[in-house]
């Protein structure tokens, strides 16, 4: 059997593209997945102004794990001018897979600035997956939230930044109420290697959920493998 032409493949998904119809359009988004990245986003770029909001936003999310060097000025001005704010928030969560850290900026005055909590998380967590250590007073600010999964977030992203200045100001979660946040302190801990974070969580270990206490193993293991833990 031939293999099928691959240039016929992208002529058929570029006129699916601009198909009336949302669903060939929705169809044609999801077979991109097969493509390379040139290949892909010039062909996702047709369809990121799209009047169906869930193709928007495919497509928006879409530019961050077929990301090329035309991402990022898109992602960016969608997440400064985008009025839907659950496209900006999409816009935000693609601009942590560009492994870019010019997205820095951007992700931070959305984190500032935007009203949306849901953008601000979104920024949060993006922040987290680039690593970078200007993102450290923001994350800081973020434990202060009226919002649980800003916590969640916030926790999270310190813990892949790595500067364990901040093992004292997440530490406060420990007895949290909500279980998840207590997970992600865990996970983060494993990634901050000093005294107090050991402490914590062989504390943490001794959790009643099993999913913080499993976190809490796990990420002793990572910190001291050779420590025995209760």
């Amino acid at each position: 059997m031939s293999l099928p032409d691959p240039n016929l493949n992208i002529s058929n998904i570029a006129e699916q593209l601009e198909s009336e119809n949302s669903r060939d359009r929705l169809r044609a988004l999801v077979s991109l997945r097969d493509l390379a990245p040139e290949e892909a986003v010039p062909l996702i770029l047709k369809v990121i102004d799209d009047e169906n909001l869930q193709i928007r936003s495919m497509a928006v999310f879409a530019l961050g794990l077929k990301h090329t060097e035309d991402c990022f000025p898109v992602l960016a001005k969608i997440l400064e001018t985008e009025n839907d704010y659950g496209i900006r928030a999409d816009a935000a969560g693609a601009m942590g897979y560009l492994q870019d850290n010019r997205a820095v900026e951007p992700l931070l005055r959305a984190f500032y600035e935007d009203t949306e909590w849901l953008v601000r998380f979104s920024a949060a967590v993006s922040l987290g997956n680039l690593g970078d250590l200007r993102a450290y007073d923001a994350l800081m600010q973020a434990l202060d939230s009226k919002e649980t999964m800003l916590h969640q977030a916030a926790i999270a992203a310190l813990g892949e930044v790595g500067d364990i200045r901040c093992v004292d100001a997440i530490l406060r979660f420990a007895q949290s109420d909500d279980w998840l946040t207590r997970q992600r302190l865990a996970e983060a801990l494993g990634n901050l290697n000093c005294d107090k974070s050991l402490s914590a969580l062989n504390y943490l270990v001794k959790d009643a959920h099993p999913q913080v206490a499993s976190a809490a193993r796990y990420a002793l293991e990572r910190l001291a493998p050779n420590q025995e833990s209760l």
